[in-house]
């Protein structure tokens, strides 16, 4: 098993706006918490989260498509979290529903049972995150069929 380090760095612009730096060659990115408290200039925190949970499950389900020369592209994800109050009281997600679209017909791509069986167990930020916040996982086609 490999292991590997992420450094992430923030620095603090003003009141709740802080820039992300994420490395070399990487856009800085600005992020911010909604008013009252900031500006709402850059994403939350919350925003950041979900959005780590669509782009790393949009990855899986990319790659593992792809594994069998599939093309679903263009592939959409949304995805909602749930913020409120836990039993103290204090403001908590509480889950993640993520819709990942694909870009074509789901009958249009071979082994796709398979992999909707198996994606998700590839995303490293989704795997991690949902053992503690509850994370619901739906994939549909681009003509609106459930198919996970």
């Amino acid at each position: 098993m490999s292991s590997e380090s992420v450094t992430v760095r923030l620095a603090q612009r003003q009141d709740y706006q802080f820039d992300v730096q994420f490395g070399p060659g990487v856009p800085l990115l600005l992020a911010d918490e909604p008013a009252p408290l900031g500006q709402g200039l850059g994403p939350s925190p919350v925003q950041l989260l979900a959005a780590a949970v669509g782009n790393c499950l949009s990855d899986s389900l990319l790659f593992a498509l792809r594994k069998f020369k599939q093309k679903p592209e263009p592939l959409q994800c949304e995805v909602s979290a749930e913020v409120g109050r836990n039993a103290e009281g204090r403001v908590r997600v509480l889950g993640l529903q993520a819709t990942l679209t694909l870009g074509v017909p789901g009958e249009a791509l071979e082994h796709l049972e398979r992999v909707l069986g198996t994606f998700e167990s590839y995303c490293t930020v989704t795997q991690s995150i949902a053992q503690g916040i509850p994370v619901r996982v739906q994939v549909i086609d681009a003509q609106g069929a459930v198919l996970k």
